[in-house]
């Protein structure tokens, strides 16, 4: 967690001067989440990697966590971010390093004021876009394709039945 002392300016209580102490601080999570949120579009980066439990949960489950896969040292007045990270084929990895370098930079500085002073990027895996895509479907995406599909079908089913039913009234072909 970071600590910024605040310089504080002298306000007027009526007619008396304070001049207030006390200090800002930042939990991890805010810092990951700028990170997060920062490297959204970064050209060539697929997504970043969280690790085998993460990986897992993210297979059962849709999760849009931008705080997944990025680990984050915070200070008083710096910051230190590691990143694995899944680059697309045919990207090159520096490219995609030193952009990752200037957004995350820029904003945890333009939010925070904390300088990035240590980023750490290691590439785990290379994909084309459509390989990747292919591995985010999710379980809950798989569930919810087939009930739609079971949905369909017993609706098929009961029209159906529902014209059968019809048919047999209008032919006479009914037992009482």
């Amino acid at each position: 967690m970071a600590t910024e002392k605040v310089q504080a300016t002298d306000f007027q209580d009526g007619d008396q001067t304070s001049n207030p102490k006390g200090q800002l601080t930042f939990d991890d999570k805010v810092i990951q989440k700028i990170v997060g949120y920062a490297i959204e579009n970064v050209d060539g980066l697929l997504g970043v990697d969280g690790g085998f439990v993460v990986n897992i949960k993210n297979k059962i489950v849709n999760s849009d966590n931008p705080t997944d896969g990025i680990e984050v040292e915070v200070g008083k007045e710096q910051v230190a971010v590691d990143l694995d990270i899944i680059m697309e084929y045919g990207h090159n990895a520096h490219d995609i390093y030193d952009q990752l370098k200037q957004v995350i930079a820029k904003q945890i500085k333009k939010i925070t004021s904390l300088v990035l002073v240590e980023l750490n990027v290691e590439v785990v895996d290379i994909q084309t876009q459509k390989e990747f895509n292919e591995s985010q479907t999710t379980l809950q995406d798989r569930v919810s394709s087939a009930s739609e599909k079971v949905k369909s079908k017993a609706a098929e089913s009961g029209e159906k039945v529902k014209q059968n039913v019809q048919s047999m009234g209008e032919e006479g072909d009914r037992v009482r």
